[in-house]
């Protein structure tokens, strides 16, 4: 048995230990990182991101790099500095969004891109940190992306268009009766995140949406470095409000500044101009009239998700009487309104990466408990847009091979979920072809998940012992004229009504 002196000299050189997390630089925190190392990097668009240790790691000129992070910043800022450099080797994401470099060095065979459904990078990444090799789950069955595999990460320099290197398909097994695929946990050489708060022993406090994907790439870095707006000493932070256990730190930083770039700064101006207002061009009267429908679809105590772009602009008309919950991918429930000019806050956006803020009630969490949430089936209605929609269900809305990649974001998770899933989309392409199909073109999104489309011209339920069933159709417009440029066959309910519209005040 240790006697109390050597207990108590075991516990200083403990305590010593842990305080030496502490490091003066970003450059001294990387010095390790060697070419060809994994690094697992914190953040959600620009928000949470490292930035410093970024910097230090782009000075560093270490080549070859697989990077794991939800997106690779912009092209000027964030993970989009390694593009630049070309030090990274491989790219393990969800999203590609804007970033023009991203998606070009990808088509052009210069970089190996592993897109993987941003619920599953998230899960796979914690998985990783527990210590669980791999696990099933319902998101990307029957789609080339997960299950079936041919999807490619790399494509020939050469500008053929030729594939060097595809995704491999996925284990498959039924519980329940219902499929699922087997991923495979995620772990790194190296964790970059970011925090708001560390004391000297690791322990880490976040701040609001900045949280995102930083806990559990921490988690699974064998090596992980947190770089801090602020560094107290042990004990200053109460163990309660300590969001991430100092066990997963290995360094910490005090990052010199912060840019804090904001991606989409979106503010609510009121309402109030001097210049008159702009008349509405058809496309956007269409957009009204599906979103307006669209907000139909909510239900009092409702929990939602909205996609980015029109299903989000649905949460602008909920009617009156009706109070629901919109969930952020990111890591927020409860979300609120634009800010006001001033009040915007880097650390606050939602998952389209708009400023926003909060309401009484509110609540935010890490990637992997948001997609936890989603997965577990918590979120009552879930509305997305769309680039095709089949006859029984299935959803393409992600990616036009060899023109556009914008990655699948967490649209795969959200439509494996169970729950509701709402369509919204313009009822043919700008060239006039139908985007209502006996079968997708485009690779899915998921398969049969579709429950009801609305367009500017009609609304179907996708029943699955009859297909499309039309339960409301737009004045002006005649069931033969759908026919025409609906490319699939449907039937029209006994009980067609007009189309609705939430009213206006």
């Amino acid at each position: 048995m240790l006697s109390s002196k050597s207990i108590v000299k075991l516990y200083s050189s403990l305590r010593y230990y842990s305080t030496s997390k502490v490091v003066g630089s970003a450059k001294e925190a990387v010095a390790d990182i060697k070419d060809g190392s994994k690094l697992l990097v914190g953040g959600f668009g620009l928000c949470g991101i490292p930035e410093n240790l970024i910097t230090a790691v782009r000075d560093k000129g270490v080549k070859n790099l697989t990077v794991v992070s939800n997106n690779c910043g912009v092209d000027d800022f964030g993970l989009g500095l390694l593009l630049q450099t070309r030090q990274i080797k491989r790219m393990i994401a969800s999203y590609v969004g804007e970033n023009a470099t991203f998606e070009s060095q990808y088509l052009k065979g210069e970089l190996e891109v592993e897109l993987t459904p941003q619920g599953n990078l998230a899960e796979r990444v914690r998985a990783g940190g527990a210590g669980i090799p791999a696990f099933y789950t319902p998101t990307g069955v029957g789609t080339i992306l997960v299950e079936e595999g041919g999807f490619p990460i790399k494509f020939a320099q050469d500008g053929s268009g030729k594939v060097e290197i595809t995704s491999q398909p996925r284990e498959t097994r039924k519980f329940n009766n219902r499929n699922y695929v087997l991923e495979e946990a995620i772990t790194g050489d190296f964790a970059l995140i970011k925090a708001w708060k560390a004391d000297t022993r690791g322990n880490l406090v976040f701040r609001n949406t900045a949280r995102n994907f930083n806990p559990p790439m921490a988690t699974a870095g064998r090596i992980t470095i947190a770089e801090v707006e602020e560094i107290v000493e042990a004990g200053e932070l109460k163990p309660d409000e300590i969001h991430l256990s100092g066990i997963y730190i290995a360094r910490v930083i005090k990052g010199p500044s912060y840019e804090k770039r904001i991606e989409r700064l979106t503010l609510d101006q009121g309402g109030k101009t001097d210049a008159p207002a702009k008349p509405k061009n058809e496309a956007a009267m269409k957009r009204e009239k599906i979103v307006r429908r669209a907000a139909l679809e909510f239900q009092d105590g409702m929990y939602c998700n909205l996609g980015i772009g029109m299903p989000t602009l649905a949460s602008n008309y909920v009617p009156k009487g009706i109070r629901i919950e919109l969930q952020s991918e990111n890591g927020l429930l409860g979300m609120g309104p634009f800010p006001k000019p001033g009040q915007q806050d880097p650390d606050l956006i939602n998952a389209g990466k708009e400023t926003v803020t909060t309401i009484p009630g509110s609540s935010i969490f890490s990637s992997a408990d948001s997609f936890a949430m989603i997965r577990g089936g918590h979120v009552d209605l879930t509305i997305l847009g769309g680039m095709e929609v089949s006859a029984n269900g299935d959803l393409a809305n992600w990616v036009i091979p060899g023109q556009m990649v914008k990655g699948p974001g967490g649209a795969m998770d959200l439509t494996a979920s169970g729950s509701r899933v709402v369509v919204t989309m313009e009822h043919t392409s700008k060239n006039g072809k139908p985007k209502i199909l006996e079968r997708c073109t485009l690779p899915l999104t998921g398969k049969g998940c579709v429950n009801r489309i609305i367009t500017e011209l009609a609304v179907f339920d996708v029943e699955p012992s009859k297909g499309l069933v039309l339960i409301e159709i737009a004045d002006g417009t005649t069931v033969d004229h759908l026919k025409t440029i609906t490319g699939c066959p449907f039937t029209v309910s006994p009980n067609l009504k007009p189309l609705q519209q939430v009213k206006l005040d």
